[in-house]
């Protein structure tokens, strides 16, 4: 490494210096897995979306912010689709983004954190805990400081209003009330 590049050592980890982080929503994927029928697992996912990691001198002093348009959300069947796009579930004609932002880290060991944010959902704000992995750092080959990272947590749908479902006659109901949060990315470092 350099005296120009952008990096430090900080308990043991290559971590960026102090600065801003676009997501890049070319090698980002925001997404989710629900269960249906209570057997399997239905994934789906946003495919419109911005943010930006905040990296502080103090690692742990550290912000993320992210918008998701609702109406992006895709499973790959276009009913169902729909469905989740009713006001069953996400309203998105009504409540167009989810919104998420970090309230403050509260510990890490090695190159895991856990960030304790605010997620909103159909204008339901709820504090979540996001289980989140430093992956590393990379220099494109267009000259671009690169910041990879994993991010999951889960939560229970209803408490963003999402209580919508239908009981099953062995049993159960159809869509599960937790949903698991994947959220696999990579961010740019912007300038100035």
């Amino acid at each position: 490494m350099t005296a120009t590049t952008p990096r430090r050592s900080w308990e043991g980890l290559t971590i960026p210096t102090a600065g801003t982080y676009a997501l890049d929503v070319n090698h980002t994927r925001v997404g989710f897995t629900a269960r249906h029928l209570m057997v399997s697992k239905v994934r789906g996912q946003f495919t419109e979306f911005s943010g930006e990691i905040i990296i502080a001198e103090d690692p742990m002093d550290s912000k993320v912010e992210a918008n998701i348009a609702a109406a992006s959300l895709t499973t790959g069947q276009k009913d169902r689709d729909a469905h989740l796009a009713s006001a069953d579930f996400l309203e998105v004609e009504k409540f167009p983004q989810l919104t998420f932002r970090t309230l403050r880290l509260t510990g890490h060991s090695g190159n895991e954190f856990t960030l304790l944010g605010e997620l909103t959902i159909r204008g339901v704000a709820r504090e979540v805990e996001l289980a989140v992995e430093h992956e590393g750092l990379a220099t494109s080959p267009w000259g671009q400081e690169v910041l990879a990272f994993t991010a999951t947590t889960e939560i229970n749908r209803e408490d963003f209003g999402m209580t919508w479902n239908q009981a099953l006659e062995s049993g159960g109901v159809l869509v599960s009330k937790k949903v698991k949060i994947e959220i696999e990315g990579e961010a740019i470092r912007q300038e100035g």
